[in-house]
């Protein structure tokens, strides 16, 4: 037996468009890939968990199952998820907060996981506002990490000097980047160009033991200049939003070029290869799901329709972070660099700042 710490991990089974199955060998897949330094926990209705679970040959010992009577349907508000005490949602982030696991992952209804996250977790201290994280490819091959893409609309400076510091510690962990580039997302890279937010949070950046490396424009997202891209949760969610446009697009003018004629479609065969691998690097099951950092505990927010494969890199994701102890160190980060603010609210106020997003799953954020 190891004398390594086990980390258990909760996934969430209910609600996904992909179907439970799916979601299930995702984390079977991870079971077996991480082994005994991880349990795997299903939430969801045990019954039907369990009817999946016997189908699987060779069903790993690290799996076991937590009943939870409803599933948040995609269609409600955030609000009106939060009021499902009995969902796969919130048994699951119950069982972090009491300690009994150390991340939750949902491809579930994403307002209500941030919000049930918010109101169940509470935040690290020091901790303003959570932002979902994700990470966007390069063209020099090394992954962009990008927040906020949609938990926080309106922002102050200091949110975006927390984004800075949130997202630095992630990279640092997931890439082993020991000095991630940050850069301040903005209109041009001079300090002229930009808003009243721009430019006071640029001032506090500045005067930060992180790496910062400036103001960056748009264009610098996908070519790899920064190693970290900070940006308010309106602006990053139509950043998020445009690059997922950008596969559908190129596969449609490809597959409209590679028509005209013969000798077209015998180059596509030469290049297919490399067509499969810049399919993939768009693929956004590589990434597996987005953080919500800035949460105290490890939640990890997944689309809809992931697949296994997306499920099984969301639970080896989660297990990194917990394993380098990411929570506490964004705590130390943002102490160093003098961006922690006092929770020393009531836990009712501090809630109702927490709730930033309370759309429907159709129109997540």
């Amino acid at each position: 037996m190891t004398s390594k710490k086990v980390h258990n991990i909760v996934l969430d089974v209910m609600g996904a468009d992909s179907g439970k199955a799916e979601i299930i060998r995702g984390g079977i897949d991870a079971a077996r890939q991480i082994g005994e330094e991880m349990k795997m926990i299903f939430v969801g209705r045990q019954d039907d968990i369990q009817e999946i679970l016997k189908q699987e040959e060779n069903l790993p010992d690290n799996v076991e199952v937590c009943h939870a009577d409803d599933e948040v349907p995609m269609t409600i508000s955030a609000t009106d998820g939060v009021r499902m005490r009995k969902s796969s949602i919130s048994v699951g982030l119950k069982l972090v907060k009491e300690q009994k696991a150390v991340a939750f992952i949902s491809p579930g209804n994403t307002g209500a996981v941030m919000a049930t996250s918010l109101i169940t977790l509470g935040r690290i201290e020091g901790v303003s506002r959570p932002a979902i994280t994700t990470v966007f490819p390069t063209s020099n091959d090394n992954p962009t990490v990008v927040l906020d893409v949609g938990a926080n609309v309106d922002c102050k400076p200091i949110h975006l000097a927390q984004f800075a510091v949130m997202g630095s510690v992630y990279a640092s962990v997931v890439f082993k980047n020991e000095s991630p580039r940050v850069g301040l997302l903005s209109i041009g890279e001079e300090r002229s160009k930009g808003n009243e937010l721009i430019f006071s949070a640029l001032k506090q950046l500045q005067d930060s033991n992180i790496n910062f490396v400036g103001n960056i424009e748009g264009r610098d997202v996908l070519s790899g200049a920064v190693d970290v891209v900070v940006t308010d949760g309106f602006t990053g969610n139509i950043l998020l939003k445009f690059a997922e446009s950008i596969k559908p697009m190129l596969m449609k003018k490809m597959q409209r070029q590679i028509q005209t004629n013969i000798f077209s479609r015998m180059g596509a065969i030469l290049l297919l290869p490399f067509l499969k691998r810049m399919k993939s690097t768009f693929d956004y099951s590589e990434s597996g799901g987005a953080p919500l950092l800035g949460v105290n505990g490890i939640v990890i927010i997944c689309h809809g329709s992931s697949n296994a494969k997306a499920i099984t890199n969301a639970v080896k994701g989660a297990f990194k972070m917990a394993d380098k102890k990411i929570k506490q160190r964004i705590h130390d980060e943002l102490i160093t660099n003098h961006f922690g603010q006092s929770n020393g609210k009531n836990k009712s106020q501090d809630n109702r700042d927490g709730i930033v997003c309370s759309n429907t799953a159709n129109d997540q954020c």
